[in-house]
């Protein structure tokens, strides 16, 4: 059965299709739109995934219906406006696309979406888990918790539901310090780092109606959905950068805390599983997952964990739901590919000149972040190297890059959290070992958000790195997104050659010597 996984209509459209378990592809609308997180699906999405072949079902992430009844029961003009003029995915479907028609159509729920996604695509064999999914909001639900024992359903066990919202109050924040909601909020994790948690206490009593050590209230906050009240903070006291720094770091803390707790409540109503699977826009925050190994051994963050990945999660518990099995996740290495053999020898020679540079090869990465196909790569020992690539990437100064580390040396460079010895998606931050060999990827917190590589991973990044480690003693490169700040990401080669015409960067698309 071929099935056909859509999100989108609020932020960050996407498409995934499945056969008989087998990812066959999986892209972001905005890569083919060029607008950065596209809430619509658009036909050159479309066509890409259906020159699969059509689908036999097309599932929905989320509710329309359930969802423009919490907008009505809001009670703003804005919430009923939306519900009232804002065309649901079915909509879009009719209007846009006719060759669908016939073809059944499906939906589950937000959270279930989300869920789905995280724990069908579990690369390990793991006996049970607790799925804890947090984002702004689904239909109504903020949080959840879920758990799982093998051969079983997910199961339901807690919810949180809107106006609570811990996602909420973090993109109001984001709001509130000059960056844009439900995109920039990776920014504000970075800027914590320059900032202290002055305001966390009063954040903590104006802002939340019960502490965070309240197991099941502690994600209780008042009705954030309109941005952070002016009786917080007057918009003159929001100009001052310091403030701004402060504030992001004391947001930081209180989520850090707040998400401890609930998952310290999933750990109870798992019954003491020690296997988290982790999911929604919330889980991109890879400093608040690295504190979570004190209370699970194992953690699954699949590299899509926000709305767009929950087409693949939809389409994936449907798939559950019929057969019983999971997806057979092989990576995220879903998107529009670019045929020719990986630039190896172009990726070392760039190395060795001091270049910075892209490589465009290969199928595109499946998530926010790129994993060495749609990359901008440096040798990561300059000092001047990350004010280089935020000057190229049109970045604020302060911001971090990633560092890309052979897998059998991770653990002598990182202080890799909770004893693991991999991290292929970025989903966590580590303590710099040696940060003034490698000052370039070491945030201002001494901290790193750290990618490993292995072979089976990705071989060709593995084998041009072990040659890179071989020649300098150093196995870890700087690796960031290929695009500008505020564009999607590289997809084609006709976008590399564009980008590498524009910015000055050479973008490597094959090896061809």
């Amino acid at each position: 059965m071929r099935i056909l996984g859509l999100s989108g209509m609020f932020h960050d459209a996407s498409a995934t299709m499945i056969e008989d378990g087998k990812i066959l592809f999986a892209g972001h609308a905005e890569r083919y739109s060029r607008e950065k997180n596209d809430p619509y699906i658009n036909k050159q999405l479309m066509k890409e995934a259906c020159a699969y072949g059509m689908p036999d079902v097309i599932v929905l992430h989320e509710s329309s219906k359930l969802k423009n009844k919490r907008r009505f029961w809001q009670l703003t003009w804005p919430s009923i406006k939306a519900a009232l003029t804002e065309p649901t995915m079915e909509d879009w479907l009719k209007k846009f696309y006719p060759q669908f028609k016939g073809i059944p159509v499906t939906n589950c729920l937000h959270h279930q979406s989300h869920a789905a996604a995280g724990l069908l695509t579990l690369p390990h064999d793991w006996n049970d888990a607790v799925i804890v999914t947090i984002d702004a909001i689904g239909e109504k639900q903020t949080a959840t918790i879920s758990t799982w024992e093998k051969n079983q359903r997910i199961m339901l066990r807690h919810e949180v539901n809107f106006p609570n919202s811990l996602g909420l109050f973090y993109s109001a924040v984001t709001k509130a310090v000059g960056l844009k909601p439900m995109e920039d909020e990776y920014i504000l994790m970075g800027m914590a780092a320059y900032g202290n948690p002055v305001y966390r206490v009063k954040m903590e009593t104006h802002l939340f109606d019960t502490p965070a050590d309240d197991l099941h209230n502690c994600l209780k906050t008042i009705d954030m959905s309109k941005g952070l009240p002016e009786s917080f903070m007057s918009k003159e006291a929001l100009q001052d950068e310091q403030v701004q720094f402060d504030l992001a770091a004391s947001a930081q803390a209180v989520v850090e805390e707040r998400i401890r707790s609930y998952c310290r409540l999933a750990f109870k109503y798992s019954g003491g599983s020690r296997n988290l699977v982790y999911q929604g826009g919330v889980a991109l925050n890879c400093v608040v997952n690295s504190k979570l190994y004190d209370i699970f051994k194992n953690i699954w963050i699949m590299p899509n964990p926000g709305d767009a990945g929950s087409s693949l999660g939809a389409a994936a518990l449907y798939h559950f739901e019929q057969t019983g099995n999971f997806v057979q996740w092989e990576g995220p290495y879903l998107g529009t590919e670019i045929e020719g053999k990986w630039p190896t020898e172009k990726f070392l020679e760039s190395l060795r000149k001091g270049d910075i540079f892209g490589i465009a090869n290969g199928k595109a990465e499946f998530g926010p972040r790129a994993l060495g196909n749609r990359s901008l790569f440096a040798d990561p020992r300059g000092n001047e190297i990350k004010d280089k690539v935020n000057a190229i990437k049109r970045r604020q100064e302060f911001r971090p890059f990633a560092p890309i580390v052979l897998e059998e040396h991770a653990r002598d460079w990182f202080e890799m959290p909770g004893g693991v010895i991999d991290s292929p998606y970025m989903s966590f931050v580590c303590k710099c070992l040696k940060p003034e060999v490698i000052p370039a990827v070491v945030h201002a917190d001494g901290t790193s958000r750290v990618q490993t590589v292995n072979r089976n991973q990705h071989p060709e990044l593995y084998h041009a790195m072990r040659q890179w480690y071989a020649e300098t003693g150093c196995p870890v490169v700087l690796n960031t997104s290929l695009n500008i700040k505020g564009q999607p990401i590289v997809n084609t080669e006709a976008e590399a050659d564009e980008f590498a015409k524009h910015y000055k960067v050479k973008v490597h698309c094959r090896d061809d010597y």
